[in-house]
């Protein structure tokens, strides 16, 4: 039987829905509830006029995420304060064959979060699945429009005028002249492994592979376990994160040259530096598992220490971090110079943008829209980010010299324990859905080791690339179907060129998906992206 490719039932499914709405109109699901007479105060908290109970179901597009709705105290104060129980429903494998199959089926939980970038977005979007936030705010809750920030909501509206969601970890430009700003991609090194063999430069090739060779000469086992000499993201579909946007950061390979968008999987820098991670696993420098493994196995053999490098993102494996440093301050990873371009060049890491990590919808299937807007505006809000972070008065926070701070208990316990922390307490946005990180800053406490050291590394390297988010086309228009055959080509070839036995070999096949590249249609998608990078750049002024 011939099989249907992934753009293709992508468009299925989007057809299916619009079908399905066509056919009901709004239907039950998508109507709207009549609002009071009465006109709304903007000023009045609309969580407040009601806190009876209801509750919501909440899909995250995670599998890694363990986190219960009142299993700990700060969200069951929430839901004694606001009326409102949260029912989170969790991908148990392929995050996308579980979102593609709710929205196959034209019905989706009340609210759903996921990654901007995710093809769904835009899926759920055009195929009117999610309500328009603006509009529910101007029928249930204006205090949204008080609590939203105005950059965020003009980065997320659409062509129809319309804001559909809204993003978490998101910062505007005005942040970057208030803050410090960091990024989260960095090259790691086990410290003790790394001082071991003399503390060397990894950024040429031959200092990378040299270093990758004389751990494992040197440090064999890893308690009775085989070293694993360098780590990355894992493998997906589409390829991986650490050999695309995190590898082209550290070699400064730029997106635009001349004002045009610029080909990065081309470019001459990046294929001599897969070359040498084929060079590395020629060498049983990289382990299979590398190509197996997901978050969750990474993370246990990070706190294992098992890893002497890893091309990954810092934030990803603080607890991981903690063990090690209760189990050995020496044994904790560091933050390095890595992988670098001819001219060692230094790093263009990327920082935080408006686009943030990931974007919530309401969808058309809430039974009480006006409830679900109110509770997002109250999660929004400087008090609900303080309730979510700091937890409850007395608890878990106390205000000292006017500033308000965790009790030196529960820091200690942060610190030291994060798992421990998430059960004990669930603060320090345990439920990071719509964290407003730049908001944290009045209430966070000095970084401390060992995660200080990983984030202020990044500081002289770290840029904003928020005019190149939000650029890809819709999964079902013709550049997406484009994209999406690109993107697969680039996920099938990527573990081929590493598994390459000899440089000729690699570069045949890296000849061959060039071709293949343009073949596909290259040049239409290159052009539909720099359309929207110019629409970018008028949206932040620039």
């Amino acid at each position: 039987m011939k099989t249907v490719n992934r753009p293709v039932l992508m468009l299925l499914f989007v057809l299916i829905v619009v079908m399905n709405l066509g056919a009901n109109g709004e239907g039950e699901q998508g109507t709207l509830p009549p609002h009071s007479e009465e006109a709304l105060d903007p000023n009045v908290p609309g969580w407040t006029l009601d806190t009876s109970p209801v509750q919501f179901d909440w899909y995250l597009n995670f599998s890694w995420f363990r986190g219960i709705w009142g299993e700990d105290p700060v969200s069951r104060y929430v839901t004694e304060k606001t009326g409102v129980d949260i029912q989170f429903i969790i991908p148990a494998g392929n995050e996308a064959d579980k979102l593609n199959t709710m929205i196959a089926s034209g019905s989706l939980p009340d609210f759903i979060t996921l990654g901007w970038w995710e093809p769904q977005v835009k899926e759920i979007i055009a195929g009117e699945m999610a309500h328009p936030l603006d509009v529910l705010a101007e029928n249930y809750d204006p205090y949204f429009f008080k609590v939203a920030v105005p950059e965020r909501l003009g980065w997320y509206t659409q062509d129809d005028g319309h804001v559909y969601s809204y993003p978490n970890a998101s910062y505007s430009p005005r942040d970057y002249d208030l803050y410090d700003l960091t990024s989260n991609q960095t090259f790691l090194v086990r410290k003790d492994l790394y001082e071991g063999i003399g503390s060397p430069d990894m950024r040429t090739p031959e200092g990378f592979l040299g270093a990758l060779r004389e751990a494992k000469r040197q440090y064999p086992q890893i308690n009775g376990q085989p070293i694993l000499p360098l780590g990355l993201h894992e493998f997906t579909d589409a390829g991986n994160y650490s050999l695309e946007s995190f590898l082209m950061n550290f070699l400064a390979i730029p997106l635009e040259k001349e004002g045009q968008f610029y080909d990065r999987y081309a470019d001459p820098e990046y294929k001599k530096w897969l070359n040498v991670f084929r060079q590395a696993q020629s060498e049983g420098l990289i382990s299979n598992d590398v190509y197996l493994d997901r978050r969750a196995q990474m993370e246990e053999k990070i706190a294992q220490g098992r890893y002497f490098a890893m091309l990954y993102q810092h934030s990803d494996m603080t607890d991981a971090q903690a063990i090690r440093y209760s189990e050995d301050p020496n044994s904790i990873y560091i933050a390095v110079n890595g992988p670098a371009n001819s001219n060692l060049d230094p790093p263009r890491l990327a920082g935080q943008g408006l686009s943030g990590w990931t974007v919530t919808f309401i969808s058309k299937s809430v039974k009480k829209p006006e409830r679900a807007i109110r509770f997002m505006s109250y999660l929004m809000s400087e008090e609900g980010q303080r309730d979510l972070y700091l937890g409850i008065e007395g608890v878990t926070w106390s205000e000292v010299d006017g500033k308000q701070g965790f009790l030196p208990e529960v820091q200690e316990l942060l610190n030291s324990d994060r798992a421990a922390f998430d059960k004990e307490y669930g603060a320090s946005v345990k439920y990071w859905m719509l964290m407003d990180n730049p908001m944290f800053a009045q209430w966070e406490g000095e970084p401390v080791t060992p995660y200080k050291e990983l984030s202020a590394w990044t500081k002289p390297y770290t840029v904003s690339y928020a005019m190149y988010d939000n650029t890809d086309p819709q999964p079902f228009e013709p550049e997406g179907i484009i994209g999406a055959k690109i993107s697969a080509l680039f996920g099938k070839t990527l573990p081929k060129l590493l598994k390459a036995e000899t440089q000729s070999e690699f570069n045949t096949l890296w000849e061959e998906m060039q071709e293949q590249r343009k073949n596909l249609g290259l040049e239409t998608l290159m052009a539909y992206k720099q359309e929207r990078i110019n629409a970018n750049k008028a949206k932040l002024g620039l």
